[in-house]
């Protein structure tokens, strides 16, 4: 076991011994343990109504129904007949008048009724059951509240068809239904797959209503039939909520506990943060060292918006003004972990703090505790400064959305952690939290690789940080040369475009509640697969875009579910018809599955790396995929104060009327910004990028806008418009001069097409062979697929767009393809000789004719590159290793495995022979080579290092072009070293797997002694 390991389970140790009191008032443990065993409450024998306020009696039991609105109401049920209320006013903010209700008598019931529903209260036994003004029931108790010494539940009859959501931030679901499934509510510290931390006590049924416990006890809600959700308290207290969706209900439940707060934009930029004082991890640094990571954001032209610098346990800080004052002249914000509490905070924000992390640290005993940390911290940031409340929070409790961004938890960045963490953010939506997030590849762990699939999708989440001092090496987004460096500073730029686009949602959730990251089923509750596994590894940014993350060492991804309507690949311009599931989706390492729903209208910045850029001649953009009519409003304020609340904000409204499908024209009216604030553009010049994949024959303006025809003159140009048939399919851009945002404008492309062309379905894709290799230096091909629509293809031109210094040799036109049929083209293509290993992307090209129109089709393909294969004897661990995963740190060359750091380790030695050659790896480990064919076997000594003396337990294979071809039986410390010699056969790729055999890392020293391969 590494040392550093040990000291993560220490920590994590010391945090379970928590655990114990953070049941907080109200729980399990403050109940009588004389209490009844299993009681249900009994028959109906007083009945008072007080205005809202009804008081129900059933022998010694007590219980009350309060009416907030017209489709809230509270019941209480205090079972020895003494109300509680632990909660108080914690959680549940003042709520104005109560509605105006009547109550009825009926020989089986009360009815206590508003305009909108009626709570049924039957006699025989005390049983409630709610209804909507029409008649029709929205829920019904199964049977009457229960309890016994630990705790209290309520027993709902299930729908048939009836779907739940909800339960606050759980690890690994919640954007699919929790039908036929029990989830837990309640801080458990398990911060992985199954966890769930920032739990919320409330939940929403697709039956139209929800229900939120206002307790701090734990629970336990099992969504079977019946459904029964329990409190380990010895009290029942419940809101509900009757809605006509689920966005209904999640803003009467957010209306009752706060609306999300509106984060600054800072907040809304990715986020740093490490210990820069006395780093266990690093070595002696200073907080002033921030400031030289902040230069690598700068330098690198990658977005950032604040960075923690006291990130650590035990880690202080000093020249904190000093720092403060550094980071804003970069652009970025002071952000502390609030590890000590929150005393100082006063004076932390005077010198300059605007964002606090509020840890497990000091959770302390409760939820309460978290609740009132998250409160404070928020509240001491604006009393000291005119800034925005900001903190980020592990494990809170409903109420939190109104003051802070609830992440997940310290993780490893693997594969499996982007696949569980997909669904989290999404599903957590679903209770009020409008801000979740995870850290970028984790804190422990992690990859070149992992970090840049991960940082892609989170782009699309409202908020997220990365965290830097628990893996072997920092985790900034430049870290990691190229190709990576240069893929996430595409995507840190990208949703630096969208802050217009994203900060409108933040500004739509402090209204309504809803989060702009939804589960499809939010967007889409009547299609049967939204609430399934079909659509669970994806997600709704806003209503606009659906992001289905790559969660697999892979440059394809599969199953991507798209619902009803026109969808664009936002990368290709390729439109699909919904409902359907992609397969075999291109993705190379730069390609997150993206795609846009037709009507979008897409407010943005365009070639920014800080909102702070931003300048009153700056242009607003708006990228439009045009269909039917649509509408989409930007909201605008000075992004950092609270002059907000006082009115000082302004939106504009850009309004689209295209054809529902093919040719017509399509016009954009962008209307006047109404409001005010700070800084706000009274001119500006607008872009407009328009898909309508068909080129118009005139866009006017007040006339009509000059016409260009080229890239360049395009660029040039201070207004004008410019038909890019290579781009995704066809894009109209345009641009205007500076115009008045106090008046309206009216834009209008004439004889063009909705999104997709003037015939959608003559369009040609293509695709390509998977698995395609070329050699550094060496000629090869490279294979594309055409496919024609519904008409012939004609006249198509395939062009390879190939990385820098690679050369392509263009391919022969292709006369005639007939309607749906595909063929395939095969284009020459040299790889320049110091072309890195690995995987190079490809965009193809096809420029052809189809149903009278020129067009173009696109595609990015992923070709792996390979290093000349071995000839004769050959070491593997002088091989180029085309991939390498490891349990602990980087697998060693002719060492054993060490620590964190590359060639740490000691000599191989198994059984007490000491090997020159030799790969030495931590399980589970996994390293791939590329043989090319050449090879006929592999030889090796394999076991596990003396260094372990006796521990360990694990299991070696040999895979060769995805076949088992070998593996070794049980292998402890104990055991003798097992010879290998397997034959390959002419192998392209070999695999060399050590992997873990009683589910314990310890000591689990895999080496591959002498390994060797021999080859022609």
């Amino acid at each position: 076991m590494q040392s550093s390991t040990r000291i993560r389970l220490a920590v994590v140790a010391a945090l379970l011994g928590l655990l114990a009191v953070l049941t907080g008032p109200g729980s399990a443990s403050a109940a009588d343990p004389a209490a009844p065993t299993g009681t249900t409450v009994g028959d109906l024998t007083g009945f008072a109504a007080d205005g809202a306020v009804y008081r129900l009696t059933a022998g010694p039991a007590k219980a009350r129904v309060s009416f907030v609105s017209e489709e809230t109401f509270r019941i209480e049920l205090a079972p020895d007949g003494t109300f509680q209320d632990p909660a108080g006013d914690a959680i549940v903010l003042p709520q104005g008048s109560a509605p105006r209700t009547r109550w009825k008598e009926r020989d089986d019931r009360y009815e206590l009724s508003t305009r909108s529903v009626t709570l049924r209260v039957y006699k025989s036994p005390l049983r409630f059951a709610l209804y909507r003004a029409d008649g029709s029931q929205v829920w019904s108790e199964a049977k009457g509240l229960s309890w016994d010494a630990e705790q209290t539940t309520q027993t709902l009859a299930r729908g048939a068809d009836e779907q739940f959501y909800g339960a606050g931030m759980q690890n690994g679901r919640g954007n699919t239904s929790h039908r036929g499934k029990t989830v837990e509510v309640g801080v458990d510290y398990n911060w992985d797959d199954g966890g769930h931390p920032n739990s919320v006590p409330f939940y929403l049924s697709s039956a139209g209503y929800g229900v939120f416990r206002n307790t701090f006890a734990p629970g336990t809600y099992a969504f079977n039939d019946p459904v029964t959700t329990s409190e380990r308290e010895q009290r029942f207290d419940a809101y509900y909520f009757a809605g006509d969706s689920a966005k209904d209900v999640i803003g009467q439940y957010t209306q009752l506990t706060g609306k999300p707060f509106l984060p600054p934009v800072y907040g809304m930029e990715i986020g740093d943060s490490d210990c820069y004082l006395h780093n266990a991890n690093r070595g002696e640094r200073r907080t002033l060292d921030a400031l030289e990571v902040a230069d690598g954001y700068v330098d690198n032209d990658m977005p950032n918006g604040w960075m923690l610098v006291n990130d650590g346990y035990g880690c202080g800080y000093e020249n904190l003004a000093e720092t403060a004052q550094g980071l804003q002249d970069r652009d970025m914000q002071l952000g502390l972990w609030t590890e000590d509490g929150i005393d100082e905070l006063g004076d932390q924000v005077k010198a300059g703090q605007r964002v606090a992390k509020l840890d497990v640290a000091w959770v302390g005993p409760g939820y309460k505790f978290a609740l009132d940390g998250c409160k404070d911290a928020y509240q001491g940031i604006e009393d000291n400064s005119d800034a925005r409340g900001f903190t980020y929070a592990p494990e809170s409790w409903a109420g939190a959305q109104r003051c802070g961004v609830q992440w997940s938890g310290d993780q490893y960045g693997t594969w499996e952690y982007i696949r569980w963490q997909i669904p989290t953010y999404a599903g957590a939506t679903m209770s009020g939290l409008a801000y979740t997030t995870g850290d970028v590849d984790g804190i422990f762990g992690g990859s070149a690789k992992t970090y840049t699939r991960d940082l892609q999708w989170k782009m699309f989440l409202g908020t997220t940080m990365t965290m830097d001092g628990w893996a072997a090496d920092d985790k900034q987004p430049f870290r990691y040369g190229e190709p990576y460096t240069g893929i996430n500073r595409d995507y840190l730029k990208l949703k630096e475009s969208l802050l217009p686009y994203q900060y409108s949602y933040a500004h739509e959730a402090t209204k309504t509640g809803v989060g702009m990251v939804r589960p499809l089923v939010l967007e889409y509750p009547d299609d049967p697969k939204a609430a399934t596994d079909a659509a669970k590894y994806e997600f709704m940014s806003g209503e606009d875009f659906l992001v289905a993350p790559v969660y697999e060492d892979s440059t394809e991804r599969d199953g991507i579910y798209l619902p009803k309507g026109t969808w664009t690949d936002y990368w290709t311009g390729r439109t699909y018809q919904g409902p359907v599931t992609l397969d075999d989706y291109s993705a190379p390492l730069d390609t997150l599955p993206l795609f846009v729903r037709a009507g979008a209208s897409v407010p943005m910045w365009p070639g920014i790396r800080s909102y702070q850029d931003r300048t009153a001649t700056s242009p607003l953009a708006w990228d439009i995929y045009p269909q039917g009519r649509s509408s989409f409003t930007l909201y605008e304020d000075d992004g950092v104060t609270r002059e907000h609340r006082d009115g000082a904000y302004a939106t504009q409204t850009a309004d689209v009327r295209a054809p529902a499908r093919g040719s017509g024209d399509v016009t954009v009216d962008i209307g006047a910004s109404k409001g005010k604030f700070s800084g706000k553009q009274t001119t500006r010049p607008y872009e407009f990028t328009v898909h309508t994949g068909s080129e118009p024959s005139a866009v006017k303006l007040k006339g009509k806008l000059p016409r260009l025809t080229s890239a360049a003159a395009y660029a040039k140009a201070k207004q004008g418009w410019w038909y890019d048939r290579d781009d995704r399919g066809g894009v109209v851009k345009i641009k205007t001069a500076s115009l008045s945002t106090g008046k309206k404008f009216s834009l209008k492309l004439e004889n063009t097409s909705a999104v997709g062309g003037r015939d959608a379905a003559a369009t040609a894709t293509v695709s390509a062979p998977q698995g395609q290799e070329t050699g550094a230096g060496a000629p090869g091909t490279v294979a594309v697929d055409v496919t024609a629509g519904k008409a012939d293809v004609t006249d198509a031109v395939l062009a390879l767009d190939v990385p820098k210094g690679w050369q392509a040799t263009p391919a022969a036109p292709v006369k005639r393809i007939p309607a749906g049929t595909t063929r395939r083209v095969e284009v020459k293509v040299t790889p320049a000789k110091d072309t890195r290993i690995g995987e190079a992307r490809i965009t193809a090209l096809v420029r052809y004719r189809s149903a009278g129109e020129s067009r173009t089709a696109a595609q990015r393909l992923a070709v792996s590159v390979m290093p000349a294969p071995p000839s004769g004897e050959t070491w593997a661990s002088d091989m180029e290793w085309l991939n390498e995963t490891n349990g602990y740190g980087p697998a060693e060359r002719d060492r054993s495995n060490g620590e964190s750091g590359a060639a740490d380790g000691n000599p191989i030695t198994l059984a007490g022979k000491v090997y020159e050659k030799g790969i030495g790896t931590h399980a589970d480990s996994d390293i791939e080579v590329y043989l090319g064919g050449r090879c006929s076997k592999f030889t090796a000594d394999a076991g596990i290092d003396d260094e372990i003396d006796g521990y360990g337990e694990v299991a070696f294979s040999v895979e060769a072009d995805g076949k088992v071809l070998w593996t070794s039986p049980k292998v402890t410390g104990a055991s003798d070293a097992v010879p290998v010699d397997v034959a390959l056969d002419g192998a392209r790729h070999v695999r060399l797997k050590v992997t873990d055999t009683n589910d314990s890392k310890t000591g689990d020293h895999g080496d591959w002694g002498a390994a060797r391969f021999t080859c022609s």
